[in-house]
Parts: structure tokens; C-alpha cells; sequence
């Protein structure tokens, strides 16, 4: 498949895979790898759509970090950094269990920042309809702080970006099971920003915002969107909500342009979240952003990855599907009309024996052979009455 003008773009550089705090963290840039295996083995990536990212800009930093912040950042980058930083690093959040500092830690992630980047411009210019950028979606920095595995928010700095540079209003869209926090403040008081957030409740999980109160501020009063799901919610309710709410706000808000974020953590294998979907849930969802796209924004989506933390059997089949979907492949009319079909052999016996877990054998999940969830009409009932709110403004 050659290069056209319709084809999307795929941002990656083997080198992201050094945004990596330690050998025990959850956060484990490897399935980048097994992803963009996948798609190369499946025969849906070429090398002719794949583009490398850029180091970000400290200007580029500025507009959503302080100096301060970037500051020590860079101070503790270095393989032993000076007492100075190292007195510095636990109130700009940079010495916890879950974003602890790493050696190169500035370049790392300021060209993380610089991929979205990129995938924001190539899709202002017109040059692709939709980018991709998978080692993206680092939502939860804020502006001073490092928090929930994020150094700096690329979500953020992407969003920024595209304000300044093409006026461009923006529908940020965030699917990961942990709330957008970092997008969510950034642009809380931004009338030209719309945030939407669906993510498990805080009540019982990192980072305890996304309340379905919290509605933006002064004139953005609500162009902040959330969707509280119930823990073992599954992909009916999942899905209803996501889609009502969704298709609500973007005729209400008429962007030019959406950014979505992909975490896959809401899939019933996360370890670290009790949201209970399946992989339908991955190919549903970014389906109707691509529709979405092309009915109110000409088709201007730009994509990030985020979190998810199963690497072997949830991870590469999720972002996978976002790609199969971005693209247009023929692979999904092959899904559509045989739920069970296989994965690439190849793949499969490439990484199996590297793997921990059994890996799944097909795209989609056999969801009839799991155990329903009890309570699975108290849950529904209850995200129901959370979307209700939520439409509230967006009508």
C-alpha cells in the first residue's frame, strides 16, 4: 500500500520505548513494541506511513508547564543528579512510587511531547486526515507537577498547540479508565476547549477527580464533560454512555478538530482499574470518533495512546484496532463478518514464549464464555443516571 493523500499517519520511533521509570513499574513501554509487531505482522503498517517524532520546543513545554517545573525536570535527568534537584524532586512530584525520576528524562519526554506534536500538525496541514502517536496520552502532569506515571503532559501541550498556532477550537476526548485530570485543568476555564472525560468513578480509583460536577469555569462553564462509570461496568453500558454523551457534545461544540486519548486500562484483564469491558469496546469507540470526525471536523482526528497495563493480551489488540479503524483497512469487514477471527500466527508464536499469560488467539473477546457481572442492572442504572447529568449543558 503506497502513500496517498488519505492515508493517516503513524507517529513512532523504536526510541520511545526509553520513556521507561524502572524494571518493576507498571508502566511498561514494551508494548509499544508488541503493537506495532502486530500491525506489521497483520500487514497494515508500512513503512511508508510511519513518521518519527521530534524533541519538543521549551516554548512548546511553556505553554502548559512552568519554568520552574521544566527546570527541575532537566536538573533531574542527569544519571546522578545534584542535591539541589534531588531537594526539589518531591514537591514537583517527581519522587513517588508512581512517577519516580528517571536518567534522560527531559529528552525522553520532551520528544514524546514533540510526536503529538507532529501528528497535530500533519493533520492541520492537511497532509493526513487523522495521525496516530501510541507512546502519547500522558494526561495527568499538570502544570508544576508530575503525577500518575506523566512527566509532561504531551495531551495538554497538543491541545495548546493547536489553539495558538490555528485558533482551532478542540474536542479533547479521554477513554483511559483513570480520569484526564491534566487536559481537564489545563483548559478548565478555555471556552474554545471541550473536554470529555469517561473514565471509572474517583470514588475507588487514581486520581479521584472527573466528578460529573466538575463543568469548566467562568465562560467555559460546560465545555468539561464526565463520564463516571461503576466499577465492573461492561461494554453495553460502557458504550451507551460514551456514545449518548459524545455525540451530544460534539453538535453542541462544533470543533474543528478532535484529540482523543486511548488508554485501554478499562478492559476486564487492567490489573489496575475494575472497569470490566472487552475489546469490542476498542474497535466501537474509535469507530464512532472516526464518523464523528468526518461529520464535524472534515475528518481532523488526532490520536494518542495512554494507559494499559496487560501488555501481552489487552494493549496490542486495543491500539491495533485503533489503527485498523484510523486506516480503513479491509481487515475489519473480515472481523465483522467473523467475530473470532485469528489473530496473525506469526505474531503469536513470536511472542508467546516471551509471555507471562496465555495470549489470546483472536482479535475480539469470546464474551459469552465470561461470567456475567452481578449487580450488571444497579451498575447500568447508575452510569445512566451519571450520563443524564452529564448531558445536562449539552443540549
Amino acid at each position: 500500500m503506497g502513500m496517498t493523500t488519505k492515508d493517516p499517519v503513524f507517529i513512532y520511533n523504536h526510541n520511545e520505548i526509553q520513556y521507561k521509570f524502572n524494571d518493576r513499574h507498571p508502566f511498561d513501554p514494551q508494548r509499544l513494541v508488541l503493537t506495532v509487531d502486530l500491525l506489521k505482522k497483520a500487514g497494515v503498517l508500512p513503512d511508508s506511513v510511519i513518521r518519527r517524532p521530534r524533541p519538543a520546543m521549551e516554548r512548546e513545554l511553556l505553554r502548559v508547564h512552568t519554568s520552574s517545573y521544566i527546570e527541575v525536570v532537566k536538573g533531574l535527568s542527569y544519571t546522578s543528579p545534584e542535591e539541589r534537584w534531588l531537594n526539589e524532586a518531591n514537591r514537583f512530584g517527581l519522587d513517588t512510587e508512581d512517577t519516580p525520576y528517571f536518567p534522560r528524562m527531559h529528552d525522553i519526554t520532551s520528544t514524546i511531547v514533540g510526536g503529538s506534536i507532529t501528528a497535530a500538525d500533519i493533520v492541520m496541514s492537511g497532509e493526513a486526515p487523522h495521525a496516530l502517536h501510541l507512546g502519547g496520552g500522558l494526561h495527568h502532569a499538570m502544570r508544576n507537577k508530575g503525577a500518575g506515571f506523566c512527566v509532561y503532559n504531551d495531551a495538554s501541550a497538543t491541545i495548546a498547540h493547536l489553539r495558538e498556532k490555528y485558533d482551532a477550537r478542540v474536542l479533547y476526548v479521554d477513554t483511559d479508565v483513570h480520569h484526564g485530570d491534566g487536559v481537564q485543568w489545563s483548559f478548565y476555564s478555555d471556552p474554545n476547549v471541550c473536554t470529555l472525560s469517561i473514565h471509572e468513578t474517583g470514588k475507588y480509583l487514581f486520581p479521584g477527580t472527573g466528578a460529573v460536577s466538575e463543568r469548566g469555569e467562568g465562560d467555559a462553564f460546560g465545555t468539561n464533560v464526565n463520564i463516571p462509570v461503576e466499577p465492573y461496568t461492561e461494554d453495553d453500558s460502557w458504550l451507551e454512555c460514551f456514545g449518548e454523551v459524545l455525540t451530544s457534545a460534539i453538535s453542541h461544540f462544533k470543533p474543528d478538530v478532535i484529540v482523543s486519548q486511548h488508554g485501554c486500562d478499562a478492559h476486564a484483564f487492567d490489573p489496575l482499574a475494575h472497569v470490566h469491558c472487552s475489546m469490542r469496546v476498542y474497535k466501537a469507540m474509535p469507530e464512532l470518533i472516526h464518523s464523528l470526525a468526518h461529520h464535524w471536523c472534515e475528518g481532523r482526528w488526532i490520536a494518542l495512546g495512554g494507559g494499559g497495563y496487560d501488555i501481552w493480551r489487552v494493549v496490542p489488540r486495543a491500539w491495533s484496532l485503533l489503527w485498523l479503524v484510523m486506516s480503513e483497512q479491509a481487515l475489519l469487514h473480515q472481523l465483522d463478518a467473523d467475530p473470532q477471527l485469528r489473530l496473525p500466527q506469526a505474531w503469536l508464536d513470536a511472542w508467546q514464549p516471551e509471555s507471562p499469560v496465555q495470549l489470546p488467539e483472536a482479535w475480539l473477546d469470546p464474551v459469552s464464555d465470561w461470567e456475567p457481572m452481578p449487580r450488571r442492572q444497579v451498575i447500568t442504572d447508575q452510569n445512566r443516571q451519571n450520563k443524564e447529568i452529564a448531558l445536562l449543558y449539552l443540549k
